[in-house]
Formats: structure tokens, sequence, C-alpha cells
């Protein structure tokens, strides 16, 4: 969990994502195309993931991957981010990590 936390701290908006899910690259294209370049971290590139995961899902992450974290806090999975995007309330949490 430490691992986790320190790279949702150390950067404005991570991904958690694993190479083969395609709900992962949905997520990581909708911020691109908002403007916004996520930290996007495999999980299956990392000697670590599997316990990554299970720290993910004991945080409140109702999948796994991708698990995206906004100013380091936890924002949710797919359904969470699709959710907030459709309210038009993504794109304010996003501000501070867009292009001047």
């Amino acid at each position: 969990m430490d691992k986790v936390q320190r790279m949702a701290s150390e950067h404005g908006v991570v991904i958690f994502s694993k190479s083969t899910c395609c709900l992962c690259y949905a997520v990581t294209i909708l911020f691109r195309d908002l403007g916004v370049d996520p930290y996007v971290h495999e999980l299956d590139h990392d000697n670590d993931g599997k316990d990554m995961e299970k720290a993910l899902m004991r945080m409140g992450c109702n999948a796994s991957v991708p698990a995206v974290f906004i100013g380091g806090k936890l924002v949710g999975s797919t359904n969470e981010v699709m959710s907030l995007h459709l309210k038009g309330s993504l794109i304010q949490l996003l501000k501070p990590y867009l292009p001047d």
C-alpha cells in the first residue's frame, strides 16, 4: 500500500493499469483527450503488481484496474471516472493538471 500511496502523491494524475486491459486504455485516452498526461503504472510490469492490486482493493477500488488517483486521492475505477465525466465534474478535478 505504501508504494501505491507514494506514487499517487508524487504525480498529479495516476492510473494504475494493466497492459492488457481495454478499460484502462479507454480511461487513459479519455484523460489525454481532456488535455491531461496521466502517469500510467502498469501493474503487470511491476514485480510488486499483485500486492499493489490487493492494496488498491483494500483502499476501496471495486475493480483493481483501472484505479485512478487525482491529487493523491482515489477517484475510483472506470464507473466512477465515467460518471464524473458525464456530470461535468471530472474536468473540474483535472483543472490543476491541465497545461496552461
